[in-house]
């Protein structure tokens, strides 16, 4: 069973909402590379993810809930 990638589904809302990554740093106070990594890892600050969460208005914790009870 491989878990859902949480950075791939924040960087496919943000290409939707129109966002760049460096917009997504300014937002979070990080360096631009930090959010690359961050994005890339397997797993995610949980605070890191609400505020993301916030900033683009989409529960990711809703669809990594989802994803682990299938």
């Amino acid at each position: 069973m491989t878990m859902l990638n949480i950075g791939l589904c924040i960087r496919e809302e943000m290409l939707k909402q129109e966002r760049s990554m460096s917009w997504l740093a300014r937002k979070l106070n990080k360096d631009r590379s930090v959010v690359y990594r961050m994005l890339n890892k397997n797993s995610m600050d949980t605070n890191t993810l609400a505020e993301i969460s916030r900033l683009l208005n989409r529960d990711f914790f809703v669809e990594l809930s989802a994803d682990t009870f299938r």
